[in-house]
């Protein structure tokens, strides 16, 4: 008979089992040496930017939480929605029209992308704050002929903040349509010719099929560039859109205390950016679920898993154990 047990895991005499011997990780001192300077660095900045006497906190105490900072933070807290739902519908629109067959779809798309990712932001900012020095009124009717539907002074029209959601949405329109072109491409082609096959018009199939599938690429760039056109409303401040950057320039005109008021303003910068980014990190986790790494975690989850698991309680060290002694009792 031939026995098919495979052999039991023998050791030289004497000799610990390799499941016994304890695992130390390399010490890195270098790696030490300069996280503990660093931290030095930061505190010693720290440190002198508090006992500065030049930054006057009393006076970014004062202007923290008045009124007038409300005001502007409220205003560009709607332009920042309202720029990023202008950009990112007209946005797809035209990634669509760049992937379209037509010759004059795809030129014009081409154009409008060239435009406004060709010229400077604040340059755009300008031209729609004194846009009625081109034409001084908006007229609606038939092309080359005196039939005029409607009529309004531009000026009416194109308020501070009116002109300030034009320039900042199309800009950012020419951005995000690269974004969301890039996305669209990144889906495999038989998923679409899978929906045609089934009869599935192609509207449908976009919104269906092709653009969800998009969401895991465009969700991280996309991000981005709403926390950069949070920071982007500041230059409305050239045109005195009331927004937070323009008020500030309005206190600091005044009391001639800049540094503190641009403290300010960068106090709230952070706090929103760092705001937008939990929602940003929770929309890839959702659109990434399907090629997420098993088994990731965050670096502090990471740290505080492997100081349990050096301890026995939790993590591989205490798993990998625990099998060991199973493994050889059983090989007993």
């Amino acid at each position: 008979m031939i026995d098919t047990k495979a052999p039991a895991e023998t050791t030289p005499k004497g000799e610990p089992h390799v499941q016994d011997l304890e695992v130390v990780p390399v010490r890195d001192y270098g790696r030490w040496i300069a996280a503990v300077a660093s931290l030095l660095a930061l505190v010693g900045l720290i440190g002198s930017l508090a006992r500065n006497d030049n930054l006057h906190w009393d006076v970014v105490g004062t202007y923290l939480f008045a009124d007038l900072i409300f005001d502007g933070l409220a205003t560009t807290l709607w332009l920042t929605a309202a720029s990023m739902l202008l950009g990112l519908g007209l946005g797809t629109l035209i990634a669509v029209m760049r992937l379209s067959s037509s010759p004059v779809l795809y030129g014009l798309a081409t154009a409008f992308v060239w435009v406004f990712r060709g010229t400077p932001l604040l340059v755009q900012i300008i031209f729609w704050g004194y846009a009625a020095a081109l034409y001084k009124y908006v007229k609606i009717g038939v092309p080359f002929t005196d039939i005029t539907f409607l009529q309004a002074e531009t000026n009416a029209l194109l308020t501070p903040a009116i002109a300030a959601l034009l320039a900042l949405g199309l800009n950012e329109a020419a951005y995000a349509s690269e974004i969301v072109r890039a996305g669209i491409q990144s889906v495999d082609p038989g998923q679409a010719e899978a929906a045609h096959s089934l009869g599935m018009r192609p509207a449908l199939t976009m919104r269906r099929i092709v653009l969800p599938q998009a969401m895991r690429v465009i969700i991280p760039p996309m991000g981005n560039e709403t926390i950069n056109m949070l920071k982007m409303t500041a230059l409305v401040s050239v045109i005195s859109a009331h927004d937070l950057m323009s008020n500030i320039q309005d206190v600091y005109a005044q009391n001639y205390q800049v540094i503190p008021m641009l403290v300010v303003a960068s106090l709230w910068y952070l706090a929103l950016v760092t705001l937008l980014g939990i929602p940003q990190a929770w929309l890839e986790r959702r659109y990434g679920r399907g090629i997420t790494m098993a088994g990731y975690a965050s670096p502090l989850r990471r740290m505080l898993g492997g100081a349990m698991g050096r301890n026995g309680k939790s993590g591989d060290g205490g798993r990998n154990g625990k099998n060991g002694k199973n493994r050889e009792e059983e090989s007993r």
